[in-house]
C-alpha cells in the first residue's frame, strides 16, 4: 500500500514536472538568490550609511533641531527664515539620490515648508512654535526609516505621497501669502514711522 501511494506521488510531481531532485534543486537555487540579495542589500545599506551626505543629515538634524540651531537663526530678523531651508539640501540630495524614493522626497519638502511657514508666523510667535517644529529630526527618522527598510515609515509614506503633492502646492500658496503680509506689514510700520518722524 505503501509502495502504491510513494508511486502515486512520484507520478504526480512527474506530471506537474517537479521530482524531488528537481525540487531540491529550486530550492537551493532560491536560498542561493535570497542570500546574494540580502548581500547586496547590507553592502548597499553600508555604502549609504558611510556616504557623506547621509552622515550631513543626521549632522544637521542634530544641530538645527537638537540643538536648536534652526529656532536660534529664525530670530535674526529677514536672515534666518532664509538661510535655514538650505540645510534641507542633503536630506533632499540623499532622498532623491541614494534612497530614490519620490514619495519619500516630497515628505522631505513638505516637513521643510512646514517649518518655513511656520517660521514666518510674525513677531516671534512663528519663531517660539518653531522650536518645537522638529522638521529636521522628521526628515531624518524619514530618511533612516527607507534605509533601514523599516515597513510602517516606508508605507506610511507611499501612501501619502499623492496627497504630499497637493498639502506642497497649498504650503507654497500659504508660504506665498506670509511673504505678502510681512511686506504689508513692513509697508504698514514704515508709514507709521514716517508719520511719527513727521509729528517732530
Amino acid at each position: 500500500m505503501e509502495d502504491l501511494q510513494s508511486s502515486r506521488r512520484r507520478q504526480a510531481q512527474e506530471n506537474l514536472g517537479l521530482t524531488t531532485q528537481q525540487e531540491q534543486m529550486e530550492i537551493t537555487r532560491s536560498v542561493k538568490k535570497e542570500g546574494l540579495r540580502k548581500d547586496r542589500r547590507k553592502a548597499k545599506y553600508c555604502k549609504l550609511t558611510c556616504s557623506i551626505s547621509y552622515n550631513m543629515v543626521r549632522g544637521v538634524a542634530k544641530w538645527m533641531d537638537r540643538y536648536y540651531l534652526d529656532p536660534i537663526l529664525g530670530l535674526i530678523p529677514g536672515f534666518g527664515d532664509v538661510i535655514s531651508p538650505f540645510f534641507v539640501v542633503p536630506f533632499i540630495y540623499v532622498s532623491i539620490f541614494k534612497v530614490r524614493s519620490v514619495p519619500l522626497t516630497l515628505a522631505v519638502i513638505y516637513n521643510v515648508l512646514i517649518d518655513v511657514l511656520i517660521g514666518l508666523i510674525p513677531f516671534y510667535i512663528g519663531d517660539i512654535c518653531d522650536f518645537f517644529n522638529k522638521a529636521y529630526v522628521k526628515n531624518a527618522r524619514l530618511i533612516e526609516g527607507f534605509v533601514e527598510d523599516d515597513k510602517t515609515i516606508i508605507e506610511e509614506v507611499n501612501r501619502k505621497a499623492a496627497w504630499m503633492g497637493i498639502m506642497i502646492a497649498i504650503v507654497c500658496y500659504l508660504i506665498y501669502l506670509m511673504v505678502l503680509l510681512a511686506m504689508k506689514v513692513a509697508e504698514w510700520i514704515g508709514t507709521i514711522w514716517d508719520w511719527l518722524i513727521g509729528l517732530f
